[in-house]
């Protein structure tokens, strides 16, 4: 197996990858306690060279709960029956997560409201003002029963 390419200038060596292989839950007939297809995959992202800093940070905040205290990613893979699937399907995982940690994020530019957007606060505000100001006790009407 050759590199795993994430992105032009980014790979990650299959030799930093560990693969477990266990026995996968579910229906199976009478091979399933036999047979260890389920794959988990484990990536030491915060140690690996081959990743740039960034692109490490982005990664173990997209990993969630499935980055351990150390920094190593684990990937569970069990959808599929074969173990060679799975095996794939977790490389892939793996894949898809790195490139969404290689994207950088797009920085928001501050900008001003817009006017219609002031307009439609001033409308508010006056329609607010209005309506407490009905709520008041008028002045001087205090015996209208009489």
């Amino acid at each position: 197996m050759g590199l795993i390419h994430i992105t032009g200038d980014i790979a990650i060596d299959p030799e930093e990858i560990r693969m477990d292989y266990v026995r996968a839950s579910g229906p199976g007939g009478q091979k399933v306690n036999k047979t260890s297809s389920a794959v988990q995959l484990r990536f030491d992202a915060a140690r690996s060279p081959s990743l740039p800093e960034d692109v490490r940070r982005r990664l173990i905040s997209l990993a969630g709960k499935r980055i351990t205290r150390e920094g190593v990613l684990v990937i569970n893979a069990r959808r599929f029956r074969s173990q060679e699937r799975n095996r794939q399907d977790a490389i892939r995982r793996l894949a898809a997560l790195a490139r969404r940690a290689a994207e950088e994020p797009i920085e928001r530019l501050e900008t001003r409201p817009g006017a219609a957007s002031d307009k439609r606060r001033l409308v508010q505000k006056r329609r607010r003002s209005q309506t407490k100001k009905l709520r008041r006790e008028v002045p001087g009407e205090d015996d209208r029963g009489a």
